[in-house]
């Protein structure tokens, strides 16, 4: 059965726990971003090079399925929008988390349409955080001037 994206949305179709439901996903992370706990750059990023790879590859083959199925379908909600974003192993800068979010994307593309595994979210999340201190050593911010020296009374 194909399942519509309605349902893929609503998450009114069977698959892993916390995965299935769009909408539900969208509004936990909402509250984490008005507790400011995540940045939504990564999420953005990493959604946004999947539908636009996923929109490439449709408009030449519809075999390979839309760019909402790709979204809705799978991990990649649940992975972009909270395995990606973990403060600890993500990129310090935003332009690292804007690379981090892309790289993540392209992964989880070529995983998923030349791979031999159906779902690529997590090899990609693992892929890209082997190369986060190289993102963050390329993005770090230059500091400028030096530290004033504190004069001590002793």
């Amino acid at each position: 059965r194909v399942f519509s994206l309605q349902e893929m949305f609503l998450g009114t179709i069977p698959g892993s726990i916390g995965e299935v439901s769009a909408l539900l996903l969208l509004l936990g992370f909402g509250w984490l971003l008005l507790r400011r706990r995540v940045s939504p750059f990564i999420p953005i990023a990493y959604v946004g090079t999947v539908a636009i790879m996923a929109a490439i590859f449709y408009a030449a083959n519809p075999g390979f399925g839309s760019p909402l199925y790709h979204i809705f379908g799978g991990g990649l909600m649940l992975g972009a929008l909270f395995m990606a974003t973990d403060m600890v192993t993500s990129p310090m800068s935003i332009k690292g988390h804007l690379i981090f979010g892309v790289g993540c994307g392209v992964v989880t593309m070529t995983i998923r349409l030349f791979g031999g595994y159906p779902e690529g979210v997590s090899f990609a999340i693992l892929i890209m955080n082997a190369f986060v201190p190289l993102i963050d050593m390329g993005t770090k911010p230059k500091i400028f001037g030096k530290p004033k020296k504190v004069k001590s009374n002793a």
